[in-house]
């Protein structure tokens, strides 16, 4: 009999057909977030669920009685969303998408950081609303991109793509922060930086732009102290997870001036945005699209594929994380 599989969210439609043919699969039609509820009955019907990013896996939703599962494959690069250290105590593995959304993820962060610097939203709301006066030298004076330096916080895949085309494309010096040690020929390439701690890469930088997983470790490792030590024309950027920002402390730094922008495609608590934030013309705001291209999202779905059918065929699995 084929693995009964739970997916819980609408895929593109040709990997939809794919799931379909090799599994029993069943759909959230209505692609709307499972409960908790339905997520730990889940556990006890299928033989792998495809969760995404949206869907919160807690310890508690793990049932306490043996599980059906034994394959969460994720929808997406970050699994913070996930314990862990559940499905390892059940014999679930959990494998990712990694690779596949560098490009499209990197392209978002440097559309925040020029949109914010340049006034891009504020710009476009004046003139939808008929309310540009029309040209004139001081009108909406934004920030230069081109020399200036970028920070980036973990320079792994996404953090060198978002570092390269700042580098080679607006001639930006690079420095950033890592746990461990980076030297390739990539970073040689760009004459990129690494500093010892984080503070160092905020009190130099331009822009500050976030790359670093989601989770315990990282929970709001941009904090008001960190906050304060940006430079007072900086601009903070993330596309990484909603969670690494203490949304508060970036509210009060934006309110008080202490720094001067911020662009952000993920939040703590998404869908919900702190309604400051919203009110904030100096602050660029994106609906988590990071990888939301119809190349990227069907080469997501197909890496999970692959995990499914060679978790199921009893081969290594690409893509594990736990």
């Amino acid at each position: 009999m084929k693995p009964r599989i739970m997916v819980t969210r609408r895929w593109p439609a040709a990997i939809e057909h794919v799931l379909a043919e090799r599994f029993d699969t069943t759909f959230n039609q209505s692609d709307a977030p499972m409960s908790l509820a339905q997520l730990k009955a889940a556990f006890l019907d299928f033989d792998a669920i495809l969760p995404t990013v949206s869907d919160k896996l807690p310890a508690a939703v793990f049932p306490d009685a043996e599980v059906r599962t034994k394959l969460l494959a994720n929808f997406g690069v970050g699994f913070s969303h996930i314990d862990l250290d559940a499905a390892r105590e059940r014999g679930i593995t959990v494998t990712n998408t990694p690779g596949v959304l560098t490009d499209c993820t990197a392209d978002v962060a440097m559309s925040l950081l020029l949109s914010v610097s340049r006034r891009a939203g504020e710009g476009e709301r004046q003139l939808r609303a008929g309310l540009w006066p029309g040209w004139c030298p001081t009108h909406m004076i934004g920030t230069k991109v081109t020399g200036k330096t970028i920070g980036i916080i973990g320079m792994g895949r996404i953090g060198k793509a978002t570092a390269k085309r700042a580098h080679f494309g607006f001639d930006m010096d690079v420095i950033f922060y890592n746990r461990s040690k980076v030297d390739d020929e990539e970073i040689r390439a760009m004459g990129a930086r690494q500093l010892p701690t984080i503070e160092d890469v905020l009190a130099r930088a331009d822009f500050v732009s976030l790359h670093c997983p989601g989770g315990a470790e990282n929970r709001h490792v941009i904090n008001a102290a960190r906050l304060g030590g940006m430079k007072r024309g900086a601009y903070l950027i993330n596309t990484a997870r909603g969670d690494v920002v203490d949304h508060d402390a970036l509210i009060e730094a934006l309110e008080a001036g202490k720094i001067a922008g911020a662009g952000l495609d993920v939040y703590d608590g998404e869908p919900d945005v702190p309604p400051a934030l919203m009110c904030m013309e100096n602050v660029v705001l994106l609906p988590h699209l990071g990888s939301a291209t119809e190349e990227t999202r069907a080469d997501m779905g197909m890496r999970a594929v692959e995990n499914l059918t060679a978790f199921f065929e009893r081969r290594p699995v690409p893509d594990k994380v736990a």
